[in-house]
């Protein structure tokens, strides 16, 4: 592809990781080719480079097969407007971005209308944890797939999936991130009289968030009783913050709640160990280099569809370690005195603390590249583009 000449990307972003996922790469396409014309579904972060979102983005932000099932008829309308908008446009090449429940039917349709538009799903499905014929049914239409764990890359080509780059995870070069594991590297292991800091992590949805602070706050309760001088982070998120004070106005230990992202590293800084709900907040963590004890409760109708799990651990410093790094417990096996359990080895100086240490330091190794993932993913974006217009084989990096 000529260096500088102009290009139209259509993009489709349900989420706000993936918003921000989209306006990486769309900024380091714009650094060597100048204004980028964008089309399809985004929100804030791409808005401001240039994207008129076809719909609000949060229309497509579902969540769990039960949100999925619930809002099916919408769904189905969006997928069609979108596909038949993006192929009207005539882009260089369409990136759809994570939910892949709405994009890659979207990354579908466009194929059998417009099958010279090369397309690149960015955030491999989870097909390394379920559904694993997922991988062979996206290669007739996804050409690449911009990988944000190294693990990846092999998954696909074991399953007869379309080829995967490994472009890194945008965690990894978080100012906030960095910030916060030079704060950990710097601690010494509290001694057991001191104050502990404990952060309280149960969730940026309200269904989950509701299923664990209960257990959470007792907990807390039960740590003070033993003894425990303890000052406890809650860092939250916006809509979810009238629930969490609500929910702890009655703790015995008052937590610091906030809802900006730099209190949160600032915690994350902090904190000796950290009770939470399984989820992206389990790689920051294991990044900056926090101990912690993870639960989880699903909702009904995942429940059903445990039986379909193929990965040994849904945690992803375990899988990305690939060695039982950080305990995980779920539904019926939640119980507040053992989370107390596990915090009280966690806060002090003993091998379970030590293991998940050098784990983490593992997971750090395993994550590291030498460029932020957006930069890496527009060289991949541009190959795919050029390989596509030459009529070559799928790029394979």
């Amino acid at each position: 592809m000529r260096a500088g000449s102009p290009l139209k990307i259509a993009v489709v972003a349900g989420e706000e990781s993936g918003d921000l996922l989209g306006a990486d790469i769309i900024r380091a396409l714009q650094s060597e080719h100048g204004a980028t014309e964008l089309i399809g579904v985004g929100g804030p972060h791409l808005k401001a480079l240039g994207l008129s979102s076809l719909f609000d983005a949060q229309d497509i932000a579902l969540i769990g097969i039960g949100a999925i099932v619930k809002d099916l008829p919408r769904l189905i309308w969006r997928i069609s407007r979108t596909a038949r908008d993006i192929v009207a446009a005539k882009p260089d090449c369409l990136i759809t971005i994570d939910s892949p429940e709405f994009s890659l039917r979207v990354a579908k349709k466009v194929r059998a209308l417009a099958p010279e538009i090369p397309i690149i799903h960015y955030v491999c499905p989870t097909v390394w944890a379920w559904r694993p014929g997922r991988a062979p049914a996206m290669k007739p239409y996804v050409d690449h797939i911009l990988c944000v764990l190294p693990f990846e890359v092999d998954v696909l080509a074991r399953l007869d999936g379309p080829p995967g780059t490994y472009v890194g995870h945008r965690l990894t070069h978080e100012k906030g991130v960095q910030t916060a594991a030079l704060m950990q590297a710097q601690k010494s292991t509290p001694l057991p009289q001191d104050e502990k800091k404990l952060l309280v992590l149960p969730g940026s949805r309200r269904s989950e968030a509701s299923a664990l602070i209960g257990f959470f706050g007792e907990a807390v309760a039960s740590l003070h009783k033993r003894g425990h001088r303890m000052k406890v982070f809650f860092p939250t998120v916006e809509h979810l913050a009238p629930l969490v004070r609500a929910a702890t106005e009655n703790w015995v230990v008052k937590p610091e709640i906030t809802t900006d992202a730099e209190s949160k590293w600032h915690a994350f800084g902090e904190a000796d160990a950290a009770m939470i709900a399984s989820g992206t907040v389990s790689l920051e963590l294991a990044l900056a280099g926090v101990p912690m004890y993870s639960c989880y409760a699903l909702d009904p109708l995942t429940k059903l569809a445990v039986r379909l799990l193929t990965t040994w651990s849904a945690l992803l410093p375990n899988v990305i370690a690939d060695r039982p790094i950080v305990t995980e417990v779920y539904e019926r096996y939640i119980r507040a005195e053992t989370i107390v359990r596990h915090m009280e080895a966690l806060f002090e100086d003993t091998e379970l603390r030590a293991w998940q240490k050098a784990g983490f330091s593992e997971v750090v190794r395993r994550m590291a590249t030498d460029r932020p993932s957006g930069e890496i993913s527009a060289e991949v974006v541009k190959q795919v583009i050029a390989d596509k217009k030459r009529g070559a084989k799928p790029l394979s990096l």
